[in-house]
């Protein structure tokens, strides 16, 4: 299997009817997990399983998705079915999901501000685009390998044999990549907006800082 990947766009906040459904896709546990988190910061995620269970739903024929369990770090995977390997990313306003037969890794994050300091101390660059490449990088090999999310505060490392990380291209104002290893590499990103956006949107104003 070659790795598939799908990117979304929140077009809109969910309507109630549409968290209900997506709630109801979702195995006891992992909808038990994101009802303890406030309603504004279900979004994301929930729209990440919700997409998830579409794409199983074409690659192997799954109507839902099968039991989620976590590895001591946090890494969910299908205990049942090991041959399926997947891998979520939720950032303000956007999804990345990932399948492949073998371990895998995706980021996405929103380009946000980030103090010089920040960026000087935590990736030693000048630009928050390169501040949130680096940042995506680094989590989406420590996602791949399981090692949890803390190892990215070690800074980079050269990559592992058998390693490739690559980026890719999903919506403006947004950074994102895959870490993989000897899986065929995707020629493609299935981009998706779930719901349109209202009419006459004020902007939002930008995140605050890291």
């Amino acid at each position: 299997m070659s790795i598939e990947l799908w990117a979304a766009r929140l077009g809109r906040p969910l309507t109630a009817e549409e968290t209900e459904t997506m709630m109801a896709l979702l195995p006891p546990a992992r909808r038990e997990r994101l009802l303890l988190q406030r309603e504004a910061k279900r979004q994301e995620p929930l729209c990440a399983y919700f997409i998830l269970c579409q794409a199983l739903r074409e690659l192997c024929g799954w109507r839902e998705l099968p039991e989620i369990a976590l590895t001591n770090r946090g890494k969910p995977y299908f205990p049942r079915h090991p041959e399926v390997q997947f891998n979520l990313s939720h950032t303000a306003g956007a999804v990345l999901v990932g399948v492949a037969d073998e371990p895998l890794g995706v980021d996405i994050e929103h380009i946000r501000p980030v103090s010089q300091r920040a960026m000087r101390r935590l990736a030693d660059v000048d630009t928050r685009e390169d501040f949130f490449r680096s940042w995506v990088r680094r989590e989406a090999r420590a996602k791949r390998s399981g090692d949890g999310v803390g190892t990215m505060m070690q800074g980079e490392t050269p990559l592992r044999y058998g390693e490739v990380y690559y980026e890719i291209e999903t919506f403006p104002g947004y950074a994102a990549g895959v870490a993989a290893g000897g899986a065929e590499r995707s020629g493609t990103v299935r981009r998706l907006v779930l719901g349109n956006p209202p009419e006459e949107t004020p902007e939002k104003p930008p995140d605050g800082e890291i």
